[in-house]
């Protein structure tokens, strides 16, 4: 199983999220992570966005993945959220984004957070895939469906 199949459940996942800031979307990804970690809100929100002011963790094709590393995290914790209607949040496509994988890691775990980040950029980059957890009834089969990612992804031609 690929290492964010491992990470999330349906516990993990919030879908149709009605927020329209970038902002207001790093407090509830915040929010989420807090609970997965025991940590302050607050101190994740000010990581997260401490991130995104050194460049938008924004992919392009509506996705971006919001992550921080923390010496106050003891283990990586994810969400995957998907907003009611797509935010700006400067992609480099200039399109706004409703596909959001947030991440935060230890400060001590550049490996594991480089691999977490190189399968959520190969899952989210493959429009099919996208399509699918864009259109993705419930938390569950988006679970499914982030668990089913192969970890070593088919190469493309």
């Amino acid at each position: 199983m690929n290492p964010l199949g491992e990470l999330l459940t349906p516990d993990d996942i919030r879908l149709d999220l009605d927020v329209s800031t970038k902002t207001q979307l790093l407090e509830q990804i915040a929010a989420l992570l807090a609970v997965r970690q025991g940590l302050s809100k607050s101190v994740i929100f000010d990581s997260l966005t401490a991130r995104e002011q050194l460049g938008s963790t924004a992919m392009g094709h509506g996705v971006a993945i919001p992550h921080a590393r923390m010496s106050q995290c003891a283990g990586v914790a994810a969400v995957f959220v998907r907003t009611k209607l797509p935010i700006p949040f400067d992609a480099p496509d200039g399109k706004p984004v409703s596909v959001f994988l947030g991440l935060i890691v230890p400060n001590q775990a550049n490996e594991r957070h480089l691999r977490l980040l190189a399968t959520a950029a190969g899952m989210l980059d493959d429009r099919n895939f996208r399509s699918t957890l864009k259109t993705a009834s419930s938390p569950k089969t988006v679970s499914d469906l982030l668990e089913a990612w192969p970890d070593t992804p088919p190469a493309r031609g």
